[in-house]
């Protein structure tokens, strides 16, 4: 397995795969990930300053991936995790916790000092993550990212 930033020519199959599992996760299309139009080249989308999107391949094949990005219509300390979705094949695996660390490495190194995520209830499993990472709840969204249909919103401080 191997984890590395987004190259180029991983748009299509990352774009493939993160649509599968919206859907598996039954993600509503609208106000949420899956109507972003940066799904489609998510390469150009990380490649503005202090944003990093990260792959894991395994067997050649895009799985999933995880991102940081500054905040959308937000405080400039603040940055989002973000589109943090992996095949079924990868999870229980503890590469959602070493990609959380990954991305948090580079907030930080990009001179964030908090971490926000947005996620939806029946992502059970992402929260116990989230939350054993230090992140914690907060009562309403942060930003403008345009996901009106995620209504679980949480902080982490990065420095």
């Amino acid at each position: 397995m191997l984890i590395r930033p987004i190259n180029e020519s991983d748009n299509k199959s990352l774009s493939v795969i993160l649509r599968e599992v919206l859907i598996e996760m039954q993600i509503p299309k609208k106000g949420s990930a899956y109507e972003d139009p940066e799904l489609d080249n998510m390469f150009s989308t990380y490649q503005l300053p202090r944003s990093k999107y990260f792959v894991v391949v395994e067997r050649g094949a895009i799985l999933g991936g995880a991102g940081i990005s500054p905040l959308k219509g937000g405080d400039k300390d603040i940055c989002e995790l973000q589109k943090m979705y992996f095949h079924k094949s990868l999870r229980g695996r503890g590469i959602g916790d070493k990609m959380i660390e990954i991305c948090i490495d580079f907030a930080i190194e990009s001179g964030f000092k908090k971490c926000y995520i947005e996620t939806m209830p029946n992502m059970l499993k992402a929260q116990k993550l989230y939350l054993k990472k230090g992140f914690k709840y907060i009562d309403n969204p942060l930003g403008n990212t345009g996901h009106n249909a995620c209504p679980v919103w949480l902080i982490k401080n990065i420095i």
